[in-house]
């Protein structure tokens, strides 16, 4: 890789956060299509450019998206943005973007998504990521970008890596901010401590993330939820301070944060689609009983929406 190098990417799950990386990224000079099963978030594109609103000025971003692969050619990179869930699917069905030399990056939420992708495609070939970032999709052909927080990319192994620092600077260059990292574990956690404290707090009242701030009563348990995950972190042999735990959480809620916005948990409830507690308050829930350590709040979140998600799945 040298310091000229344009890569070539596909953002595989072109939601609100797949939009918005991809549509800086398009705007930033690189060469960037966007995959989705929405089709008519696609139409939209493809007809009218990709709408971006919010944070860094209303424009247009012209660039091409599809629904499915198909004769697509290999890219370089293919940012994994899709749901958990959908993770193994969606890898196969696009394994024709992965050439000999192509490597995913999860930018996903939750636990385990890198280790379902490099089942696929070998760990060598897969990057962990994790974003501050917020987003949401407004309307077809239409996303809402709340801040420019940075996101991390590392080695799943963890260490220095050469290719990590390449991909970050040239996403920094073309407008993503990103910083390469050698524990990128650590910092999926960080921004898992955020996730499940913020994810089901807001989505059982239906609010923004400051809107369930503002309620002592939420609050308070949405910090419970965050204490609960980081004794389980210790106990998976991680060693975060409570400081360091609650430093993606402080960076979102607070000044140029996305506070503004609704969780992915809040905006898949709204829109009556599965959420992804599983692998985000879940996870905690299932990691605690195997090591013993009492999660309460956690498994009641869950079965709060879980109980929502009953109403419509």
């Amino acid at each position: 890789m040298t310091d000229k190098w344009n890569p070539t990417v596909a953002v595989l799950g072109a939601g609100a956060m797949g939009s918005v990386f991809g549509g800086l990224l398009c705007e930033g000079g690189l060469d960037v299509i966007l995959v989705d099963v929405w089709q008519e978030h696609v139409e939209k594109i493809n007809q009218n450019g990709l709408r971006i609103v919010g944070h860094g000025g209303d424009r247009t971003v012209p660039m091409k998206a599809f629904n499915r692969v198909g004769s697509s050619k290999p890219v370089d990179i293919v940012l994994v943005q899709c749901k958990a869930k959908a993770t193994k699917q969606a890898i196969l069905a696009a394994k024709g973007l992965f050439g000999d030399n192509s490597v995913a990056i999860s930018f996903q939420n939750g636990l385990g998504n890198e280790e379902i992708i490099a089942e696929i495609l070998g760990p060598e070939r897969v990057l962990g990521g994790s974003t501050s970032q917020g987003a949401s999709v407004e309307e077809a052909g239409v996303v809402r970008n709340f801040s420019d927080l940075a996101s991390h990319i590392g080695e799943i192994m963890g260490g220095p890596s050469e290719r990590a620092s390449s991909i970050a600077k040239v996403f920094t260059e073309a407008g993503l901010r990103t910083y390469p990292s050698e524990n990128i574990q650590h910092v999926i956690w960080k921004k898992l401590f955020a996730n499940v404290a913020l994810g089901p707090a807001c989505a059982v009242a239906d609010l923004t993330i400051n809107g369930m701030k503002a309620i002592p009563e939420l609050w308070e348990t949405a910090l419970s939820a965050l204490d609960e995950a980081l004794a389980v972190s210790n106990a998976e042999g991680f060693d975060f301070t409570p400081e360091q735990a609650r430093e993606v959480l402080f960076q979102i809620v607070g000044e140029g944060g996305t506070g503004d916005n609704k969780p992915s948990v809040c905006a898949d409830i709204n829109k009556k689609r599965p959420t992804e507690i599983d692998v985000m308050n879940g996870a905690i829930v299932r990691l605690g009983r195997r090591h013993g350590i009492p999660t309460p709040v956690n498994r009641t979140l869950v079965a709060v929406v879980k109980g929502i998600e009953s109403n419509y799945i």
